[in-house]
């Protein structure tokens, strides 16, 4: 696999840097971002991929989040992919909730998206080889899984349906239940058809009750979050979660909403919780 380096710059005593590569899951060029810390000048370190929500690319989390400061500090490198298939060739739709910026981690089955939109085996797979052939210093043996809303509700679900690539896990304010929400909904019956058993493959709330993990998922949530009620709502994801053995710990957190300053003030303990699984 080819690859381009777009941009790159010194962060925290390591480097962040922006890629592109022709994909051949996604039939389209894909743009990621990667911090590699410090520590990789002396060998292999842990992974820790973040998913990004509706609208997104890699840019938000490098940029809003300060996951470096902490990657640094506990020596891990965190991948930021896109958040669908882009460009003139891939089809789009009006509003931010389909179509570009909101491909929702899954491979769609109905056409037009057929051909592009395959989010879940461009992380899982393309990526893998990706990295496996061109970030030497990247240890695929050691991988956690995190993100943000309609990448939390990726995060989770890539994570129980590949539990031996994914050792860790957690989510900020993620759609936990797709197949019951507005957007999900949406999502879902143009990329996959109308209601049918297809849905259940990438709702954590369905996938929870059969592929229990041995992770404790760490998922925070805003208590001002303006969408919990309508598209969040984690309740319906904690009850099947408590009932089939499932461990996660649930933090709601008081007068935070959906924003990226959310995400900063929360993400220092969300890779201390992956490094202290992938680093054990």
């Amino acid at each position: 696999m080819s690859l381009e380096t777009v941009s790159e710059w010194a962060s925290f005593g390591g480097t962040l840097s922006v890629h592109d590569h022709f994909s051949n899951v996604t039939n389209c060029t894909m743009r990621f971002g990667v911090y590699t810390p410090p520590q990789a000048k002396d060998g292999p370190v842990p992974v820790l991929w973040y998913l990004s929500g509706l609208t997104c690319t890699w840019a938000n989390v490098m940029e809003k989040s300060g996951i470096q400061k902490y990657a640094a500090e506990h020596g891990l490198m965190v991948v930021a992919p896109d958040t669908s298939p882009r460009g003139n060739e891939v089809p789009d739709a009006e509003g931010y909730d389909l179509g570009h910026g909101a491909g929702f981690y899954l491979k769609a089955t109905q056409a037009p998206w057929d051909r592009h939109y395959r989010m879940d085996d461009y992380v899982t797979v393309d990526l893998q080889w990706l990295f496996a052939d061109h970030f030497k210093l990247a240890d695929l043996t050691r991988q956690g899984i995190t993100g943000h809303s309609m990448g939390g509700h990726g995060a989770i679900t890539l994570h129980l349906k590949n539990q031996a690539l994914y050792q860790s896990c957690s989510a900020f304010a993620p759609i936990v239940s797709p197949a019951r929400v507005p957007w999900g909904q949406k999502a879902l019956e143009q990329y996959l058809g109308p209601l049918s058993v297809a849905w259940e493959a990438y709702d954590a709330t369905e996938l929870v009750k059969e592929m229990q993990s041995g992770a404790n998922i760490l998922i925070d949530q805003g208590g001002a979050d303006q969408f919990l009620d309508e598209q969040l709502d984690p309740s319906m994801f904690l009850l099947e979660a408590a009932n089939n053995g499932q461990r996660v710990t649930h933090r709601m957190q008081p007068g935070y909403d959906h924003s990226y300053y959310f995400i900063a003030s929360f993400i220092a303990d969300h890779v201390a919780h992956h490094a202290a699984v992938l680093k054990a």
